[in-house]
């Protein structure tokens, strides 16, 4: 017998919740499994929507920067899943592939030398989109060469790579695996002049690059940056807590290994900084507390580095304060690239 409309959806709403529908009535076990079902299609659905956006917006990258950029998107490998269903399986140890994109400025003379810049997507499952389509232009202006990896996790590329997350952990890996095969396919790349550039989650990606590979970079900006896993899952909310703790993830809560949450968050890392870096933060960020960025910038000042910082006073635009289209968060960008520049050494240097 099936149940009438109301009672179907209070019955999956239980279900979604993860409560068992059997504790509550006596229900037929075919329409339990019918509704688990359809939770698992949705699901489905929801990356096939996510890859059809990601296709649609590779589109448009070669409409907004085209004019300037040579645009391209290739497909590379980093190190082996993190975290394997079944660790023997055939394949279980191969190299993750993942795709990065590149943007090469139109103008660039025979035989001349480039900076390069590194620049990872934020969010916790997130992509690279056109949505940093002005940061784009205005660093392909300066001369730069732009690598933006679409890192394991991202979205766009169906649900085993949404699931091969790994957060502080080797999707870092993947960000060196870029950095290195750009400088293994384009020859017009300076070695030398290799910088990091990320916001929020890409903020805490760049400072654990350079924290693992100090002598690859000339110099790192982090915006916004996630900075303490431990103090953030205790101002966030349980849906976003419950991505760091599902099974194909780090597979506990932070109550659980606190350990594994300090390994992934820079702030107890800050003793490996040995280049230039600046961080911007926003008082008003609704996303990354402005707190977390002050036990960063306190952790550096008691190892006694030498960086630079700047904490804007409720800027409008909160966490996207400086990657907006408005004159106040252009002249923030302003200080980013004069910042780039002194150790980049980029062409066309905005005065």
């Amino acid at each position: 017998m099936r149940l009438q409309p109301f009672a179907l959806a209070v019955t999956g709403a239980l279900l979604l919740a993860g409560q068992s529908w059997s504790q509550q009535v006596n229900v037929d076990p075919d329409l339990a499994k019918e509704i688990r079902d359809l939770r698992t299609a949705q699901q489905d659905l929801d990356h096939r929507l996510d890859q059809l956006a990601k296709a649609i917006d590779d589109i448009a990258w070669l409409q907004r920067v085209g004019d300037v950029a040579v645009v391209d998107k290739w497909r590379i490998v980093g190190p082996p899943d993190a975290n394997p269903k079944n660790p023997t399986a055939p394949g279980a140890t191969n190299p993750v592939k993942f795709y990065t994109y590149t943007f090469v400025p139109k103008d660039r003379k025979a035989g001349e030398k480039l900076p390069m810049l590194i620049l990872p997507h934020g969010g916790v499952h997130a992509d690279f989109t056109t949505y940093h389509t002005h940061i784009i232009r205005e660093l392909i202006a300066q001369g730069y060469v732009v690598v933006a990896p679409d890192y394991r996790g991202s979205t766009g590329y169906g649900k085993g790579f949404y699931e091969l997350i790994d957060y502080g952990g080797r999707e870092v890996d993947d960000i060196h695996a870029s950095k290195q095969w750009a400088l293994e396919n384009f020859d017009f790349v300076d070695p030398r002049r290799v910088g990091l550039i990320g916001w929020s989650h890409g903020g805490l990606i760049v400072l654990m690059e350079t924290f693992a590979h100090p002598n690859d970079y000339a110099c790192v900006f982090a915006g916004v940056p996630v900075s303490d896993l431990v103090m953030r899952m205790g101002y966030e909310d349980q849906d976003y807590r419950d991505d760091f703790s599902a099974e194909y993830h780090i597979g506990k809560t932070v109550r659980e290994d606190i350990p594994e949450y300090k390994r992934r968050s820079p702030v107890w890392h800050v003793e490996k900084l040995a280049v230039p870096l600046l961080i911007h933060t926003n008082t008003n960020d609704e996303d990354v507390n402005v707190i977390e960025v002050e036990h960063l910038i306190q952790a550096l000042k008691a190892a006694d580095k030498k960086f630079e910082y700047k904490i804007f006073q409720n800027a409008p635009g909160g966490h996207s304060f400086d990657r907006m289209d408005m004159t106040m968060a252009r002249a923030a960008r302003r200080e980013i690239y004069a910042f780039l520049a002194r150790y980049l050494k980029p062409p066309r240097a905005l005065p």
